[in-house]
């Protein structure tokens, strides 16, 4: 084991790599945080408009929590629903502030590579000896150069969203039109207003994110009725689409899907499914959509796309440490069976920790939504937990470490693996949002689940970005 003086290295100053600050300060152990973004919370505020559906009860890690209510912070009321801005404001800016906290972030620093200190990634002699040594620019983009004795990477997926195509490469012609497309939940009535009023716009996804996009632009819609909406589904599973509605113990959940419902119903959203493009093409100021609907041909104009198909995480910085991935999931080995999405699309995720973290390289975990890889299921009170378990191995509190626990609220849909029926009930505890973070293809291949990962799955699955 590295020396233990050193620092622990957190990745990532989202909500789970706050959560790991506060457990590391709470055990007596030393952090040193690297946030990409110039604020905490960077990835939040790019969708810090949106409100998620889960209330601020499941929002908040219980460590940071203690440590807030210590220094006189006043607590959300449990049962509101806050925006991604409010929970940087209220939440995590108050605990980045604390003085045990402060003095070990680093904003504007970009972690691109890890090593072990004077070891490539081939060398076996005393690997498990040698400190981590991370590699990173600062603000002011002079490279620097931190030992740590173990680190935790809860850097996210919030910079690599899924592409447009359904073989999980971009469309042709996509690359060259990103000034045309948005990934994730764009601001469309604030701040991108202007880019969406009065346009016809083409929404591809299916999950809770792809639905906040669409009933977002409805209001538009009903400030501007210039305003048309296509809404593209990879797959024809609408009902999966819609979600539980009034079986959900996430209201607002639920009324996402009952909302989608009767827009569609009245007609002012044009579903597309099952939807695929081929090719997207430079078109005035607008783009030309190639592809096919259902075994039909389809060509449409638009003026703008959101492109709404989850997110994947980026191991690069990883790739001279010796990490198990799953082919399929990207996750943990040990982890991927639990999440992924063919089989575990609903209430049906256990809690885990340390052990189902565990890298070959010691003392390397990757936590939050980068653990999940591409599985769309992950929620931010898995991540607390996580984080939790992990701190107490490196504290050397094995036991505490493996009593791994999480009650969440249950949806009111399941869905079934690829063939299977989808049932009205499900069987256990199931996802709450992207708080959780952070996105359903309807929903393996968009990113989100039809039982309940959404913003917060995406952009908390989008909210633990570095």
């Amino acid at each position: 084991m590295p020396e233990l003086n050193l620092p622990i290295a957190v990745i990532g100053a989202g909500p789970v790599g706050l959560a790991a600050a506060a457990h590391l300060v709470t055990r007596g152990l030393t952090p040193v945080v690297f946030e990409r973004g110039t604020s905490i919370g960077a990835s939040l505020l790019e969708w810090s408009h949106v409100r998620v559906f889960s209330p601020w009860e499941y929002n908040i890690d219980a460590a940071a929590r203690a440590l807030l209510a210590a220094s006189g912070w006043t607590a959300p009321e449990p049962t509101g629903l806050p925006t991604g801005g409010e929970i940087v404001a209220r939440y995590l800016a108050p605990l980045a502030e604390l003085p045990a906290i402060a003095p070990h972030i680093h904003l504007g620093a970009t972690v691109t590579a890890i090593t072990r200190h004077g070891l490539d990634k081939v060398s076996n002699s005393d690997r498990e000896k040698a400190p981590f040594d991370l590699r990173w620019t600062d603000a002011a983009g002079r490279e620097q150069s931190t030992l740590a004795r173990a680190v935790i990477d809860a850097s996210g997926t919030w910079t690599q969203p899924n592409p447009m195509g359904a073989d999980g490469l971009p469309v042709p012609g996509e690359v060259g039109l990103r000034d045309r497309i948005a990934y994730a939940i764009p601001d469309v009535l604030g701040a991108a207003r202007n880019d969406y009023a009065g346009k016809t716009v083409l929404v591809v996804g299916s999950g809770h994110s792809a639905i906040n996009t669409a009933l977002a632009l409805l209001a538009l819609q009903d400030q501007d009725p210039g305003t048309r909406i296509l809404w593209a589904l990879r797959r024809n599973r609408l009902e999966r689409l819609i979600g539980g509605g009034l079986n959900d113990q996430l209201p607002e959940r639920g009324a996402l899907g009952l909302a989608a419902r009767q827009a569609i119903d009245a007609g002012r959203v044009q579903i597309l499914a099952p939807f695929a493009a081929t090719r997207l093409d430079p078109s005035g100021d607008g783009v030309a959509v190639t592809g096919t609907l259902g075994q039909s041909p389809l060509a449409l104009q638009v003026d703008r796309i959101v492109v709404a198909t989850g997110f994947r995480p980026d191991l690069a910085m990883l790739s001279e440490l010796r990490i198990a991935i799953d082919p399929a999931t990207e996750a943990p080995p040990a982890l991927s069976p639990l999440i992924d999405p063919n089989f575990h699309s609903c209430g049906t995720v256990p809690p885990h920790g340390v052990d189902e973290l565990a890298q070959p390289e010691p003392d390397l975990f990757i936590v939050g939504s980068k653990s999940y890889g591409r599985a769309p299921t992950f929620l931010m009170a898995t991540g607390y937990e996580q984080v939790r378990s992990v701190v107490a191995e490196l504290a050397g509190d094995p036991v505490a470490a493996r009593q791994v626990h999480l009650v969440l609220p249950e949806t009111g849909v399941c869905s079934a693996p690829a063939g299977g029926a989808a049932s009205s009930c499900c069987g256990g505890p199931a996802s709450t949002s992207l708080s959780c973070c952070a996105a359903d293809e309807a929903a393996k291949a968009e990113g989100e689940t039809g039982c309940g990962c959404g913003p917060l799955a995406e952009p908390a699955r989008q909210a633990e970005q570095a």
